[in-house]
């Protein structure tokens, strides 16, 4: 059950803000824009409150006409009909405006760094490293995100060894999130000539971007080290010292760039990449104590833990985290199925959140 008090508090908030942006006044660009955003963020909380609200309303008079001893015989039966579809629906409402209620993560909105690492199976993992790229490249082209390659290592077959994405748009955080893990691919290799299908592995990581704001990085904390860039094979690519490897000292996470001609442009990409793995690494920490804190919480979402599997002789993708299987690989790989996944995980970590408030209340 929905607090009343809570709702009412929502909903005069609302009205404030409304308000407030209608009466502007001496108001800056940036408050404005601050309460611009709040006012989004309440608008779909306010609008399915106000719509539970009327169902039960209308209830409550349904059932008075149908209890009223003279209420004409055909309009009760109509008051009882309509009644027991607003009774069927309102279960589905309750749940919709718990749902908008859960605390939301405050990196959803932001953009993310994605990272594609080949794992066991050598060329074949970087192949299918490759096709994982290529499946979040086209999934962020019909989500009308933007998506750019900060760093790639290639393999002597065109696959990936590692590729680093900064992939920016509206909550970009939210939805990339679920596909960090273990991914494996079971095929036939172009690189096996006797047809034997193998098992090959890739890890995804997903970080939220980081701003200066969300973590600070102090200049005695880093080391820097310079070197000239090399390309596949250990050919020459430019002949300054124009790649940098940024050490993080206390906690011994090492970012290197050299895709860049320019010393400072690799510097600046690799302080992004080293803000946003420290960012993660900090929100991993709060999250792990909060795990730690609930009892009975189920699974640690460790990097390390196979989250999905792509079946080629079968045409089949299953996430394993929710056993969710779908006979659709071209589609999944082409991006244009992916969202059927990653929305039926947002909706079990929902049902998960709800039953955990549900525990604790």
């Amino acid at each position: 059950m929905i607090p009343r008090e809570k709702l009412d508090q929502l909903i005069t908030r609302h009205e404030e803000l409304e308000h407030a942006m209608a009466a502007g006044g001496e108001m800056s660009g940036d408050e404005f824009s601050r309460l611009s955003k709040e006012y989004a963020e309440l608008s779909p909380i306010v609008e399915a409150a106000r719509t539970l609200r009327a169902v039960k309303q209308e209830m409550d008079d349904l059932a008075g006409l149908v209890a009223d001893p003279e209420t004409d015989p055909e309009m009760r039966g109509l008051a009882e009909e309509e009644l027991s579809g607003l009774k069927r629906r309102l279960p589905e409402l309750e749940r919709e405006l718990q749902i908008l209620l859960l605390p939301r993560d405050a990196a959803d909105e932001k953009n993310a760094i994605l990272e594609i690492r080949a794992g066991t199976g050598g060329e074949e993992a970087a192949l299918f490293a490759a096709d994982l790229f290529n499946m979040y490249r086209r999934y962020a082209e019909l989500r009308g995100w933007t998506f750019e390659v900060m760093s790639a290592s290639e393999s002597d077959m065109g696959g990936y060894k590692e590729v680093i994405v900064l992939v920016s748009g509206k909550g970009v955080f939210a939805r990339l999130k679920y596909e960090s893990g273990g991914h494996r691919v079971q095929r036939v290799p172009e690189t096996e000539a006797g047809g034997r299908i193998h098992t090959s592995a890739a890890t995804v990581a997903v970080l939220p971007e980081a701003e200066d704001v969300d973590i600070e990085i102090a200049d005695k904390d880093l080391r820097i080290d310079v070197f000239r860039a090399s390309g596949p094979g250990g050919q020459s690519v430019n002949t300054t010292d124009s790649a940098v490897r940024i050490t993080h000292l206390p906690t011994g996470i090492v970012v290197q760039q050299q895709d860049e001609k320019s010393q400072h442009k690799n510097r600046e990409k690799a302080m992004k990449v080293l803000r946003s793995r420290l960012y993660e690494a900090e929100r991993a920490r709060a999250a792990a104590e909060r795990a730690a804190a609930r009892k009975g919480q189920i699974g640690s979402g460790d990097r390390s833990e196979r989250v999905r599997t792509y079946n080629f002789p079968q045409g089949r993708v299953t996430d394993h985290r929710i056993n969710l299987t779908l006979y659709k690989l071209d589609q999944v790989l082409a991006g244009e199925a992916l969202d059927e996944i990653i929305a039926a995980l947002i909706a079990d970590d929902q049902a998960a959140e709800l039953a955990a408030m549900e525990a604790d209340a």
